[in-house]
């Protein structure tokens, strides 16, 4: 079962939402003197950048501009635009990655409830924002770094999949197979943008989780999760799919 956000695969034509900076947050402090952005903010707009039109529009002028700053104020805060970009990259590993992997490793009685912890993980855009992990992949066509990145983030959240399974008692080859097929499955999901009605999804988590795991799942594990899935707000042009939240 996936649950996800839609993807927000890198595309010219798709707007972002409104972008919230610190200077409009009225639960942030004022800035102060000339200070009229912060690190913070131009890496949002970077990584909202990066997610709908891609790397290559990742530029300090334009992205000056938008913020209504002159582009010395960039350099306040980053060496050069590689610096930017490195610090997209470990945002990314942050969000996503370390996301995973915190989730995976919460104890649970059973592996049912192990699985919808995971599930969890991608049910909200800001414990794990989908459309930044394939505009990320995106950029790792094109650079090979960008690709080492990716290959070893997949290696640490397949590892940590694959732990979730051994610590319920699964042979290590049984926990690298189900491993490779709930996170490639979820993959999958996000790639294909599969949508569907919540009560529709949430009728099939009994099923998923059985053959994602080869037990019965039990019946309080079932209900809390369903009850969330049915509960879970709307994020914007985000949706959980099967495998998300």
């Amino acid at each position: 079962m996936a649950i996800s956000s839609p993807p927000s695969s890198p595309s010219p034509t798709r707007t972002s939402s409104r972008l919230l900076l610190h200077r409009d947050d009225p639960s942030k402090d004022p800035l102060v003197g000339h200070v009229k952005v912060t690190r913070e903010d131009w890496l949002l707009l970077a990584r909202d950048t990066l997610v709908h039109h891609g790397v290559g529009e990742v530029k300090v002028l334009a992205l000056a501009t938008r913020l209504g700053v002159s582009r010395s104020s960039f350099y306040g805060y980053f060496k050069s635009r590689q610096h930017l970009l490195e610090a997209l990259l470990a945002d990314w590993e942050l969000r996503n990655t370390q996301s995973i992997l915190t989730y995976c490793a919460k104890p649970t009685e059973t592996i049912c409830a192990a699985v919808c912890n995971f599930f969890r993980c991608f049910g909200r855009a800001d414990v794990f924002d989908q459309g930044l992990d394939f505009a990320v992949r995106e950029w790792s066509r094109r650079e090979a770094d960008v690709r080492a990145r990716i290959d070893e983030a997949d290696s640490l959240r397949l590892a940590a999949v694959t732990q979730m399974f051994a610590r319920h008692g699964y042979s290590a080859e049984d926990a690298d197979v189900r491993a490779r097929i709930l996170y490639f499955m979820q993959l999958g999901y996000h790639a294909l943008e599969v949508t569907e009605p919540m009560r529709e999804r949430a009728a099939r988590v009994r099923g998923y989780l059985q053959g994602f795991t080869g037990q019965p799942a039990q019946e309080a594990v079932i209900d809390r999760f369903v009850a969330e899935l049915i509960k879970a707000p709307s994020q914007g042009s985000t949706q959980v799919t099967a495998g998300q939240r």
